[in-house]
């Protein structure tokens, strides 16, 4: 069984969102963590968000990347630059992948285009996600 990181800045929105994909893809073939080099908890927006499609990441913590230190991860998926810099050195086998999605949590404007972004930037890590299950898992 693969054992795949997200990896971001908070661990609140883009990771988050990320986990539940990846995890709702692979099904069982994968266990999928998320982390961040810092921890900001969960994003409520990003559970609206997800809820919305079907996917439950109500019950998910945030949680610090040091927290799974003597994990072998087969993937570490980073989905920011601040992550991808400051993504701790993996000794192992793991293959680190970076794909950088916009911080849906740093817009502005009203409700209505708070929920149009992270829609949006759930969107392409949905379609991401489904994409790296299908090639790698």
């Amino acid at each position: 069984m693969k054992k795949i990181l997200v990896l971001c800045t908070g661990n609140s929105c883009r990771s988050q969102m990320a986990h539940g994909y990846l995890k709702h893809f692979a099904n069982d073939k994968a266990q999928v963590y998320s982390a961040g080099v810092e921890v900001h908890g969960l994003n409520p927006f990003a559970i609206g968000i997800m809820a919305e499609d079907g996917i439950d990441i109500s019950k998910h913590t945030s949680n610090h990347v040091d927290e799974y230190a003597d994990i072998e991860f087969d993937y570490v998926i980073t989905v920011c630059d601040n992550a991808k810099e400051a993504c701790p050195f993996f000794p192992t086998k793991t293959k680190t992948i970076h794909h950088s999605f916009e911080d849906p949590s740093k817009a502005s404007g009203t409700a209505k285009e708070l929920i149009a972004e992270f829609r949006r930037v759930r969107d392409q890590i949905k379609a991401f996600s489904e994409e790296f299950i299908k090639e790698n898992v």
